[in-house]
């Protein structure tokens, strides 16, 4: 699609709005934003258009239109299938070996866990087998509650941070303040760092690895503004 419009503005209602026509998501709901801040930056994201308008470059108001569209009918079923990541996540599942593998897992993963279990009073079982390995029913059932928690706007950014991590203990950590994004990503890329380390680099999985941290990096940009504060990362 063409671009039709000269300039993207806020509305008073937290809305944006094109040449004054408010802009909907593709449900045509009427897109209001929970914070004047996100409210600005997918004004901007509108602004920034060239002579075409492309999806891949207004990832706040691609995951806007999924929190009205998507999230909001129905948080708590969108919410359960988060929740689901927490019966196998990806901290729980650890290399027998090597040594050095072992380590980075334990150094990285171990107090996210701790965090956790200290939060949510809950116990969280580790494995080294590649078989499932099954959580007690109350921690999955507080985990569950935990993401059940978030607005539709935080849903839907936890949405793609759950899926590009495959943890919902470092998404939880992440939103709650206990790690830092660079911290949740390392935590996330240890198996993957490791066997670059090992083998070397490959082009296509750098050009992924590139935009699923793209992917990221706007989730949490979501995930900050929705709630009226200004990204950082660290």
């Amino acid at each position: 699609m063409k671009r039709f419009w000269q300039a993207a503005a806020v509305t008073p209602e937290g809305g944006v709005a094109l040449d004054g026509r408010p802009v909907r998501t593709p449900g045509r709901t009427a897109l209001i934003l929970p914070t004047m801040a996100l409210a600005d930056a997918v004004a901007a994201e509108w602004n920034a258009v060239g002579a075409t308008i492309d999806p891949r470059a207004m990832p706040l108001t691609g995951l806007a239109n999924a929190a009205v569209d998507r999230v909001a009918p129905d948080p708590a079923a969108f919410a359960a299938g988060l929740a689901r990541y927490g019966e196998s996540d990806l901290l729980c599942y650890r290399a027998a070996e090597p040594a050095p593998l072992t380590e980075r897992q334990t150094a990285a993963w171990d107090p996210v866990i701790a965090w956790a279990e200290r939060r949510y009073d809950i116990h969280i079982a580790v494995t080294t087998c590649i078989i499932h390995q099954a959580q007690p029913a109350s921690t999955v059932a507080r985990l569950g509650q935990a993401i059940t928690a978030l607005d539709p706007f935080a849903l839907a950014a936890a949405s793609p941070i759950v899926t590009i991590t495959g943890s919902l203990l470092l998404t939880l950590a992440l939103i709650e303040g206990a790690s830092m994004p660079d911290a949740v990503w390392a935590a996330a890329h240890v198996d993957e760092d490791w066997q670059i380390e090992m083998w070397g680099e490959d082009a296509l999985a750098t050009q992924a690895r590139a935009h699923r941290r793209a992917e990221f990096d706007g989730a949490i940009r979501f995930l900050t503004l929705s709630r009226g504060a200004v990204p950082t990362q660290g």
